[in-house]
């Protein structure tokens, strides 16, 4: 299959990064970082998530961060909604589009949400519609789409399974989620070729973390496959605190450099991005995660 014309990029810095890092950010500081990779020109960004602060305290006020952001064309600002209550609340903030998390892994979803993939699901049924009925896109995220550290390696068929049901709820995107980063380019084929069986590319999306140093390799591999929709996260921000040893996911700065060198479209600009990266590097007193980020800067 030939690769993409053009690549959306879902940036997930701001709450999927952030929340993994251990440094924390103002309310005000985490709206610069988000103004900034809007500047950038990512038009798919992930600005928050409203879940309890007892649990996720580095997202707390995210209902400031929604208020204080300026609404621009064309860019989309989306939040993670566990349940009916984070849902009211980023309604409440004017969110325009939220995302359910699920896993593929029985023992993930047992350490993370305490309950079990169906009983997840079910949750999320009514979160999926009411925030379909207020008019709110809904995106849904599979963890531990290859591996997981508790189970090893995920069969593609529970992959498949979980899809499905999200999509069937009224997701418009799956996000593919190598959690621990343990996928290579094989791996990842045969997980895609499961779920093209019977689910569109254009549903479909990557979110590969970097922790074996294969996530660009898995995104060039799912490019060719026809996936045309990828995650990153800005300077390589984020971990995974269920998975000892679990770097972030891939830079954004890496895949704006690998779809470069494609020649595939994707309207950011590089070198912003690093300024981007490189300045909340700083805020966070963390190394740059990103190789190109630190080559451009």
């Amino acid at each position: 299959m030939s690769l993409p014309h053009r690549v959306k990029i879902v940036e997930v810095g701001p709450r999927d990064g952030l929340q993994n890092e251990p440094g924390e950010l103002s309310v005000a500081t985490r709206v610069e970082l988000i103004e900034a990779l809007a500047d950038a020109g990512l038009t798919n960004i992930e600005a928050g998530s409203f879940v309890s602060p007892k649990w996720v305290p580095k997202m707390a006020g995210s209902d400031q961060v929604f208020a204080a952001l300026r609404a621009r064309n064309g860019v989309t600002y989306s939040a993670l909604t566990p349940n009916m209550q984070g849902l009211q609340a980023a309604l409440a903030a004017g969110v325009k589009e939220v995302a359910v998390f699920g896993a593929a892994s029985e023992a993930f979803s047992a350490k993370n949400i305490n309950c079990t993939i169906a009983e997840s699901l079910e949750r999320f049924k009514p979160v999926a519609r009411a925030a379909l009925d207020a008019g709110v896109a809904v995106r849904g995220y599979i963890s531990c789409v290859v591996g997981c550290p508790y189970q090893g390696d995920i069969a593609s068929g529970a992959v498949v399974e979980v899809a499905q049901q999200l999509l069937d709820m009224g997701c418009y995107e799956i996000s593919l989620g190598d959690t621990v980063g343990v996928g290579t380019p094989n791996r990842i084929s045969a997980m895609l070729e499961a779920l093209q069986a019977s689910i569109s590319n254009k549903q479909l999306a990557v979110h590969f973390h970097d922790t074996y140093g294969q996530a660009l390799a898995n995104i060039y591999r799912a490019l060719e496959m026809g996936i045309s929709t990828v995650d990153s996260s800005v300077a390589g921000l984020g971990g995974c605190p269920y998975a000892a040893g679990a770097s972030g996911n891939v830079a954004t700065e890496e895949v704006v450099y690998l779809l470069n060198g494609l020649g595939i479209e994707h309207g950011v600009d590089l070198a912003a991005l690093a300024k981007v990266g490189a300045a909340i590097s700083v805020k966070l007193n963390r190394p740059n995660g990103s190789k190109v980020g630190r080559a451009v800067g």
